[in-house]
């Protein structure tokens, strides 16, 4: 079995190289290929990763190229982990968003926005180019904003399926709380991409005994507190929100915040540049603590997880995704993305039944879903009216002047990745 990374130079290969180790009885690669332009970064990963597996016995060989078409030939899968701009871009969609009185941030607001437009046209690139190649292999994507990525995937034809962290981390620290092993809870995680709340977390399956009240009960200041919320918007849910629900629920003071103290890109660009200096160390054999702290807790599980399912070697059999609504939530178009549980096997994902989504989670869904459609046009045909559009109908912006002012910054800072500004 042949798995391909594009974005392989990325500082979170490790984390994805040590699940592969850990987990090869799940996913058992002949062949990993980390696929980067950047030569540096790639040569100092691979050698990480080269380590990590002979460190933990796997047999497999890990390979680096900058040549997509050659480390994508003949993969069965290939997994999307890329950040067009760099975190130098990343620091300006934290940044200029701010000057409108906006949240900065990179997956939602003007800065997910602009990410979205920087980031689809280059997917699509490769995803064809994958196509081309492997034309049985699946995409699994973890690019943000991985809800509107997919979304161009799923639209042009691929074999795509969209993965996020958020559930995994959440299905982690409940069964943590609970005394309770990762595997015996089933969540009710259901909405959007960066935009969920868990309904439910089920003992034993999606039929089992509903759990979330007890944890509420038990453990509801230390859950509000990990969100950056009140206790009493917990109570007032009655369900536990996705923590990027912050930025809708407390937009205001995670505004004042981030005019404060340094933005999140700039903490990562150090944490990077020390990490690309640890892996140097040609004694270095295994992930560095250091790397718990870059995010992306978990990705490594969820990723082997879903490759093994859609491969038909093992995984879990329901997993959540981001995949194609087809009628799971009623109010949105069925070509919408979702992030809700899935039967996951070698023929895709199949959403299973969700509970219904109270109008107070409902509204907010369906609002940002239509910025998606809206986001996505503008990625895909261009144009500052369309951005301008996109931006007047996120539930964060929603003002014209507000939407005016932001789409020329967007634009400004963006003039390089963009071909049509």
């Amino acid at each position: 079995m042949k798995l391909a990374v594009v974005g392989g130079g990325s500082t979170y290969t490790p984390e994805l190289v040590d699940g592969f180790a850990r987990l090869r009885e799940t996913l058992p690669l002949d062949e990993l290929v980390l696929i980067d332009p950047a030569a540096d970064r790639l040569e100092l990963v691979g050698g990480l990763a080269r380590r990590i597996f002979a460190r933990q016995g796997h047999p497999g060989t890990v390979t680096t190229t900058a040549d997509l078409y050659a480390g994508v030939a003949g993969a069965d899968a290939v997994l999307l982990q890329l950040r067009v701009g760099g975190q130098a871009a990343r620091q300006q969609d934290e940044t200029w968003p701010l000057e409108c009185g906006c949240v900065g941030q990179e997956t939602t607001g003007a800065g997910g926005l602009a990410k979205a437009l920087r980031t689809v046209p280059v997917v699509l690139d490769i995803a064809e180019r994958v196509r081309r190649s492997s034309p049985d292999a699946w995409i699994v994507d973890f690019t943000n904003p991985v809800g509107i990525v997919t979304r161009a995937l799923l639209r042009a034809g691929h074999k795509a399926v969209g993965l996020c962290n958020v559930a995994i981390g959440f299905q982690r620290k409940f069964a943590a709380l609970l005394d309770l092993a990762p595997g015996e809870l089933h969540l009710d995680h259901v909405g959007l991409n960066h935009l969920t709340w868990e309904l439910g977390v089920r003992r034993g399956g999606p039929d089992g005994p509903d759990l979330l009240p007890e944890l509420l009960a038990a453990h509801g200041e230390a859950l509000a507190a990990d969100l950056g919320l009140p206790r009493a918007v917990l109570d007032r849910l009655g369900v536990v929100p996705s923590y990027y629900l912050r930025y809708f629920y407390a937009h205001d003071e995670v505004v004042r915040e981030l005019a404060t103290k340094p933005s999140r890109a700039a903490e990562v660009a150090a944490m990077e540049r020390e990490l690309l200096r640890m892996y140097g160390d040609p004694q270095l054999d295994e992930k560095p603590e250091l790397l718990a702290k870059r995010g992306g807790a978990f990705y490594s599980e969820a990723a082997v997880d879903l490759t093994a399912a859609l491969l038909g070697d093992g995984g879990s059999p329901v997993q959540v995704v981001n995949t194609l609504n087809n009628g799971t939530l009623p109010f949105l178009a069925d070509d919408a993305v979702v992030e809700v549980p899935a039967r996951v096997t070698a023929a895709g994902p199949v959403p299973l039944p969700v509970p219904r989504l109270d109008p107070l989670y409902a509204g907010l869904v369906a609002h940002v879903s239509a910025y998606e459609d809206l986001a996505l046009d503008a990625a895909l045909r261009g144009g500052r009216d369309r951005v301008a559009a996109a931006l007047l109908a996120h539930p964060l912006v929603g003002q014209f002047d507000r939407a005016e002012g932001l789409t020329d910054r967007l634009l400004a800072h963006n003039k390089e990745h963009l071909a049509w500004a």
